[in-house]
């Protein structure tokens, strides 16, 4: 990305809109301003209303609203333009046209504003992912998490890793540097007992680390059991749309479909899958084996069985049955009259039996609750910020590799006592952007949409 350009691009949502933004970024960004409405360029930090023309050919565009920020206090410290556009198509067409025309303006790329924000000191790499979670924020959960990454609060935390690391790795290199001094006891003393305690929480941190994850991503709830228990009904009626093909014919759903939903401002993704079963068509079994895959990489998951035929429980939904799980007992309508349902404990651990009728809605607002409960106790926000990325955990075990490498070499060889926790240090300051991370940048910034 060429730094001595100046980019534009839409900024604002794409479609019509009461309100469109227009952003340029770059040396000549005022300059360009300038051209579109004929030299009369506002104060500073002050909306003005100007009228846009054609540069070229003088054609009007729109009256719009228009903001300078001057580098360095600007979102990308450069110099930054806003135009807040009438958000028809025709005004944002011509306008972005317009800008086509000026000498040293180009569009931008995906990302580049938040490139160049990282680049001039304005955000660091987590709080750039903290942003672009944010504006793909869905739900309560997701804002609140972005927003805490967005402050800082991760760097804070992986920043104070690296400073302590840092601290005891002087001490390390002076015990080498010097070693006939009267120093402080180092590798054999006090450092190697901090050094330990900086890997045990980090540690901690890495085992955290799902609900962050999960919070971005979604809590996977998966629905699990033998053909014609109400799979697919179940999915519908908690989705509260025909999502899924609903048949008296056994093995009507051959793949896993995912709804999302948000449950008490928590994402949740809910999956429902193929019936288990023993089967010799090539592609029912391709369907078992997606569902039983899914299971196994479930969040939780609701595993169904008949109500008409509990508390037996089919021997390919036993292995299922756990604490990450609720049996769901379905089509209690079906029950006759002298029929009556008894929530027995099942074998195994599990996180409650919920009869439900789905045709019906009985015990829907139930099984709604559990699961709510279920989600709001795994990805209730916490005092420590959350580890939100794959890529902060691959960083992080890499660190803690470094120092348990350090705790073997105490004691028998400083000078590599000392070097791990020198790539320790490298390793954790990779996550913010402190040192080697070029070849992750552009893969960081690709998520971006144009114009952020």
């Amino acid at each position: 990305m060429m730094q001595a350009d100046t980019i534009f691009a839409l900024s604002s949502g794409h479609g019509t809109a009461g309100v469109a933004v227009v952003r340029l970024s770059g040396p000549t960004a005022v300059v360009a301003l300038s051209s579109l409405c004929g030299g009369k360029v506002p104060t500073a930090r002050r909306a003005a209303l100007r009228t846009l023309s054609d540069p070229q050919t003088g054609g009007r565009l729109d009256q719009a609203l228009v903001i300078i920020f001057p580098d360095p206090a600007s979102f990308t410290g450069e110099d930054v333009v806003e135009l807040h556009l009438h958000g028809g198509k025709a005004v944002v067409e011509g306008v972005l046209l317009a800008l086509s025309k000026v000498e040293g303006l180009r569009p931008a790329e995906a990302g580049e504003f938040s490139r160049r924000a990282f680049d001039n000191g304005k955000l660091d790499l987590t709080e750039a992912e903290g942003l672009n979670d944010l504006i793909h924020a869905q739900t309560t959960a997701q804002r609140e998490q972005a927003l805490r990454q967005m402050d800082g609060e991760l760097r804070t935390l992986y920043d104070g890793w690296r400073g302590q690391l840092l601290g005891h790795l002087a001490h390390l290199e002076a015990d080498i540097d010097f070693p006939d001094e009267d120093l402080p006891d180092g590798v054999s003393g006090a450092v190697a007992y901090n050094i330990l305690n900086v890997e045990r929480n980090i540690s901690q941190h890495i085992d955290e680390s799902r609900r962050g994850m999960m919070v971005r991503d979604g809590f996977r709830v998966v629905i699990l059991g033998e053909p014609n228990t109400g799979k697919s009904t179940l999915l519908n009626a908690l989705a509260r749309a025909d999502v899924a093909i609903v048949s008296d014919e056994a093995g009507t759903t051959r793949d896993t479909i995912e709804v999302p939903l948000d449950l008490g401002g928590f994402p949740v993704r809910l999956v429902d899958t193929a019936g288990v079963r023993d089967s010799d068509g090539a592609i029912e079994k391709e369907g078992i084996r997606r569902a039983l895959a899914k299971a196994e990489d479930a969040d939780f998951r609701l595993v169904l069985v008949q109500a008409d035929r509990w508390p037996t429980v089919p021997s390919a939904m036993e292995k299922w049955i756990d604490k990450d799980s609720l049996v769901i007992a379905t089509q209690t309508d079906r029950l006759s009259n002298d029929q009556m349902f008894h929530v027995e404990h099942v074998k195994h651990e599990c996180a409650g039996v919920v009869p439900v009728s789905a045709k019906t809605g009985v015990g829907l607002d139930a099984l709604i609750a559990k699961i709510e409960e279920v989600v709001s106790e795994r990805m209730a926000p916490r005092e420590t910020p959350a580890l939100t990325r794959l890529r902060h955990q691959q960083a992080l075990e890499v660190t803690v590799d470094h120092l348990k490498r350090f705790q073997q070499n105490a004691g028998q060889d400083a000078v590599l006592a000392a070097e791990d926790v020198r790539m320790a240090v490298r390793s954790i300051g990779s996550i913010t952007g402190r040192v080697g991370v070029e070849d992750m940048l552009d893969i960081v910034f690709s998520d971006f949409c144009i114009g952020k």
